[in-house]
């Protein structure tokens, strides 16, 4: 599994290890990953998911993983997540009919 972040699209980076005497050799940046349980509150169920930890702030920050993946832009979604946020769509129009 690649190491990128479900939720914001966040992935590795590269960049230079720099010694004491300034020689400079490639080095990558890995983001700070995390397997957490986020809980859906209209879908009534919980999400493993693959996510960075200035992701998992971010949604506390919103209030919850139903209003980040709402304000979320597609582009940087995974599938996974992606099918979360179809699923909510599709929870909101049936509650929007009764």
């Amino acid at each position: 599994m690649s190491r990128v972040c479900e939720l914001t699209g966040k992935g590795p980076m590269s960049g230079n290890n720099v010694s004491h005497a300034n020689n400079r050799t490639r080095r990558r940046f890995l983001p700070n990953l995390n397997e957490v349980t986020l809980l859906s509150d209209k879908l009534g169920r919980g999400f493993s998911l693959k996510i960075s930890a200035a992701a998992l702030r971010s949604v506390d920050h919103r209030g919850g993983l139903d209003a980040f993946l709402a304000k979320a832009k597609d582009a940087e979604l995974s599938d996974r997540a992606m099918k979360i946020k179809r699923d909510l769509v599709k929870a909101e129009a049936a509650t929007a009919e009764a």
